[in-house]
């Protein structure tokens, strides 16, 4: 979670905006529990429709030349692919769209969550004591998603041979398989009960992608990350090399760019042990 944006025209718009959406959608909105999106990008708010059902209204902005493509179209494909996948996803009850001034609005309304998220970060700080049954519908949500045919992509091999190379050191490895992936699997997106938010990134990515996040953002508690390890056997076998080396690739590379800098230390480890599985060493 964010703060509200520095400049206070871009909150003032995205308020703005949020209402409109709210009345054409028929819900109401509060600011309590609200959660901002990194430069005021998105705005996120409890809200409850006539029939006084919980919900959730989040609002995206973007350029109007940029209102396209993977990111914009992710709460919708995944509606119409997944549903609400077995109770584990939100699903999603309507979206209004505008464009004004230059720049394209998006609002989806998507069911309520009781639960709060397990971080206000991605990245875990301590151990949460999550049941046995959490980790298995957790193995569970993801194994069908994994089967889930889509064209959508999450991963390009494009982006594995440049970046893999440059912040892992070792030629991009190839993927056994690709599946289908959320995509942004970190803690910040997780409830207990198991809900998994934040879908507009999922589509097809190297095989174990996914637990493979996960892990990453578990670094800080060995507990957290020597369990996602049990429960997800296939880190640390060949079979998930690609995609622990994407990952890996992708949050050093957030690491040069002055984000995730807790990490540094324990992605610079976890760097060194994957070149040391590499084939090509």
């Amino acid at each position: 979670m964010y703060s509200p944006p520095s400049e206070p025209a871009v909150e003032q718009r995205m308020r703005a905006h949020q209402q409109r959406a709210a009345q054409a959608l028929a819900v109401d909105v509060w600011t309590e529990g609200e959660f901002w999106g990194w430069a005021g990008r998105t705005l996120g708010a409890p809200a409850r429709t006539a029939a006084g059902q919980p919900a959730w209204l989040r609002l995206v902005a973007v350029p109007a030349d940029k209102a396209t493509g993977k990111l914009w179209e992710g709460a919708v494909s995944a509606q119409q692919a997944l549903g609400d996948l077995d109770g584990r996803r939100p699903a999603l009850l309507g979206v209004h769209n505008e464009t004004e001034d230059g720049t394209a609005y998006r609002a989806e309304l998507s069911v309520g969550v009781d639960e709060p998220v397990l971080s206000l970060t991605p990245v875990l700080h301590e151990d949460l004591g999550l049941p046995d049954s959490w980790w298995s519908e957790l193995a569970g949500a993801l194994d069908k998603l994994s089967a889930t045919t889509t064209d959508r992509v999450t991963v390009r091999p494009q982006y594995m041979e440049r970046a893999i190379p440059q912040f892992v050191g070792i030629p991009a490895p190839d993927a056994p398989c690709w599946d289908t992936a959320h995509g942004d699997l970190h803690w910040a997106n997780l409830t207990a009960p198991l809900r998994i938010l934040d879908w507009e990134g999922w589509g097809q990515a190297p095989a174990s992608f996914d637990c493979a996040m996960l892990y990453a953002y578990s670094l800080l508690d060995p507990d957290t990350a020597a369990r996602v390890r049990e429960v997800f056997p296939v880190l640390g076998t060949a079979d998930a090399l690609a995609a622990e080396a994407t990952v890996c690739a992708m949050l050093l590379q957030t690491v040069d760019r002055g984000d995730n800098l807790v990490l540094a230390d324990e992605l610079g480890v976890w760097a060194e042990n994957l070149r040391r599985r590499s084939p090509s060493s």
